[in-house]
């Protein structure tokens, strides 16, 4: 089968389109033929080395895409060649065969295309927490999220727009401020602004999964309000210091989609929640941007270059 690999970490030219051995199904696993491979910056640290990889090169990327079954292994019943499963958990996605264990296969409804499934199940899973259970949102609550023309942003924009709240995002360009008013985001502003200032007290709820602006965060919420922290795209945080969060009674939580994907039961019923969510209309999906496998570099380069604004997805 062919697969996008490297061999050793670096910049994207180390990434190669070539031939490996099939995958096959084995006790317990679906072997599914890919259609949609989802693209995200934790494959990108892993190219750079920046997260841990197992085993040795040639190292396969990819966590999260969608595929039809081409294969069953040695007691697998739940499903049949032919059928359409999604899967957000799963390594060595990165090729035109995967095996997926039967406790991380997802069925994907009639009302939903592999290449949306393959777009949604993680940024949009991680964004139905952050909004149902770090911080439930309630009718009127003024939540502030950051990135939020990004994919994880543009879903958690969504979601708490249809829970009754209202949603101040942050942002690095017009262009990507344009593109979260459309989603429904009430006001929009620039990191270039002076936005802690502008907001200090009026928010609820922040969703920071920058890291670097975790005290500025702090700035815009009100006392007795949150700062739900799950991410550091922008750098580590500073250390928090506990007698402000006694002070003004603020809280700060972390999120992390792996403590709420705990069994196969939970994993199900959180992405058919999803999938219920855009099949009804109450989220607007954006049209991916795809690549071929074979064009892992240019999907790459796309996606480091932080000017992507939708879903990227590589297509076997």
């Amino acid at each position: 089968m062919k697969a996008l690999v490297f061999n050793e970490f670096g910049n994207s030219d180390v990434l190669q389109y070539v031939d490996v051995p099939d995958a096959t199904a084995q006790k317990g696993e679906i072997l599914l033929s890919t259609t949609a491979i989802g693209l995200n910056f934790a494959d990108i640290y892993r190219r750079k080395g920046n997260y841990h990889l197992v085993g040795e090169p040639p190292y396969v990327l990819g966590y999260e895409g969608a595929g039809v079954v081409v294969a069953l292994g040695e007691g697998v019943t739940e499903f049949a060649v032919g059928d359409r499963v999604a899967f957000v958990d799963v390594p060595l996605a990165n090729a035109e065969l995967v095996a997926v264990p039967v406790s991380k296969a997802i069925p994907i409804p009639d009302a939903i295309r592999d290449d949306v499934a393959a777009s949604v199940l993680l940024q949009g899973l991680t964004a139905s927490y952050l909004a149902k259970d770090s911080y439930a949102i309630k009718y009127g609550d003024v939540a502030l999220v950051h990135a939020v023309a990004g994919g994880v942003g543009q879903m958690l924009t969504q979601i708490i727009t249809s829970l009754g709240g209202q949603v101040i995002g942050l942002t690095s360009s017009e262009e990507k401020a344009e593109v979260a008013r459309k989603l429904g985001a009430e006001e929009v502003l620039l990191y270039s602004d002076n936005w802690a200032e502008k907001l200090a007290g009026k928010i609820d709820v922040a969703y920071d999964s920058v890291g670097s602006t975790l005290m500025d965060s702090f700035t815009a919420v009100r006392d007795k309000g949150t700062v739900v922290f799950y991410g550091m795209s922008g750098g580590n945080p500073i250390a928090v210091d506990p007698r402000m969060l006694m002070d003004t009674s603020k809280t700060l939580t972390g999120g992390d989609l792996w403590s709420f994907l705990t069994s196969k039961d939970e994993r199900i019923k959180r992405s058919h929640a999803l999938f219920e969510m855009i099949s009804s209309g109450k989220i607007t999906v954006n049209q991916p941007r795809k690549f071929a496998l074979s064009e892992g570099k240019a999907a790459h380069d796309l996606l480091e270059s932080r000017k992507s604004t939708g879903k990227i997805l590589l297509i076997p």
